[in-house]
C-alpha cells in the first residue's frame, strides 16, 4: 500500500462536546403566559432558566445574536433583562444587517465568541442568519466552540431552523400541502441530515415537514411546540424540557410519494411516515443514516 493511503484524515468528525439547545419560540422569558398566545407553563422561565444552568457557569458570559429580527434592540433588552435576572454576569448583543459588515467585524465577534459561555440565536428570519453567516469566520468559530470547547449554542424560532440542516425557508399553510412549494437550503449544520421547525402545532406545520422529510427520507424531522425545547448532547442525544411536545418524524419507511410530481400543482401524498410525539422528560437518539465522510 502507498504510504499516502495510510494517511489518517485530519477532519474526522467528532463528537462535539458542546450542547445544544433548541426552543420551538415563545419561551416564557419572564411573562405571564397568554393562554391564546403561549403554553401556560408552571414554571416561569423554565427555558431561559436552563440555557444558563447549561453553560456550566454561576455568572455567565452571553452573546445574543439578534440578526435574524428585524426588531433587534427592542429583543435584544428582553433577553438581556431575562438572563441578567437568572444571574448572567455579562449580556452582549452581536447583529448585523448584511453579510460585508459581518465580514468586517469578523475579529471583533470572534474575540466575544471566544469568551462566551453561552451563545443565543434569536428568532426572526432564517435565511438572514444563513445568508449572512455561512461560510464566514464568525461561523467558523463557533463551530469550533460547539466541537472542540463544550460551548452552548441555543436558537429559538427562526435561530433554532436555522443550527440544522435542511432548513425550511419559505413555504406556509397556504402551501404546504402543493407538493414541491416548500423551500429548503442547506442550514449552519450544526444538525446534520436532520430539519427543524418551530410553532409546529400552533401553526400546523406538519404537512411542510412532512413534504421535507419526503423529498430525502435519510433525514428526520423535528417539530417542536412553542415553549418547549430539545437539550442535544454528544450531537446525538436529545431530551424535551417545556410544556409542549415535540413531533417527530422518520421517513425511512416511506412506501411511495408523489414528491416527485413538484410543478403540477398536485396536492402531496405521501404513505409510510412514521411518527412519534415526544414530551417533558422523553429522550431521542437521532438516527445515524448517512455515515459522515470527508
Amino acid at each position: 500500500m502507498e504510504d499516502n493511503m495510510k494517511i489518517k484524515p485530519i477532519n474526522e468528525c467528532p463528537v462535539p462536546k458542546g450542547l445544544l439547545l433548541v426552543i420551538g419560540g415563545k419561551e416564557n422569558r419572564g411573562e405571564e403566559p397568554e393562554k391564546e398566545v403561549q403554553k401556560d407553563n408552571p414554571e416561569r422561565l423554565e427555558i431561559l432558566k436552563t440555557f444558563i444552568k447549561l453553560t456550566g457557569k454561576n455568572a455567565p458570559v452571553i452573546e445574543v445574536i439578534s440578526t435574524a429580527s428585524s426588531l433587534p434592540d427592542e429583543l435584544f433588552k428582553e433577553y438581556n433583562k431575562a438572563f441578567t435576572e437568572l444571574g448572567a454576569k455579562e449580556v452582549n448583543q452581536i447583529h448585523h444587517e448584511n453579510r460585508d459588515n459581518a465580514l468586517k467585524e469578523s475579529e471583533s465577534c470572534i474575540e466575544r465568541i471566544k469568551k462566551a459561555d453561552g451563545i443565543f440565536f434569536t428568532g426572526g428570519d432564517q435565511l438572514k442568519l444563513t445568508t449572512i453567516y455561512g461560510g464566514t469566520p464568525l461561523l467558523f468559530e463557533l463551530k469550533i466552540r460547539y466541537i472542540r470547547d463544550g460551548a452552548l449554542i441555543a436558537g429559538t424560532s427562526a435561530g433554532a431552523m436555522a443550527l440544522s440542516t435542511p432548513m425550511i425557508y419559505a413555504g406556509n399553510e397556504d402551501v404546504q400541502q402543493i407538493s414541491g412549494e416548500i423551500k429548503i437550503t442547506t442550514g449552519l449544520e450544526f444538525l446534520k441530515d436532520v430539519c427543524i421547525d418551530t410553532h409546529f402545532v400552533d401553526r400546523g406545520r406538519f404537512v411542510r415537514m412532512a413534504q421535507v422529510i419526503a423529498t430525502n427520507p435519510a433525514c428526520v424531522g423535528l417539530g417542536i411546540e412553542e415553549d418547549t425545547a430539545l437539550i442535544v448532547r454528544n450531537g446525538l442525544e436529545a431530551e424535551v424540557i417545556g410544556s409542549g411536545v415535540v413531533v417527530v418524524i422518520d421517513g425511512q419507511q416511506i412506501k411511495s410519494s408523489n414528491i416527485l410530481n413538484h410543478g403540477e400543482y398536485a396536492s402531496v401524498s405521501i404513505k409510510g411516515l412514521q411518527v412519534d410525539l415526544l414530551s417533558r422528560g422523553d429522550k431521542y437518539v437521532i438516527p445515524q443514516t448517512n455515515p459522515p465522510h470527508i
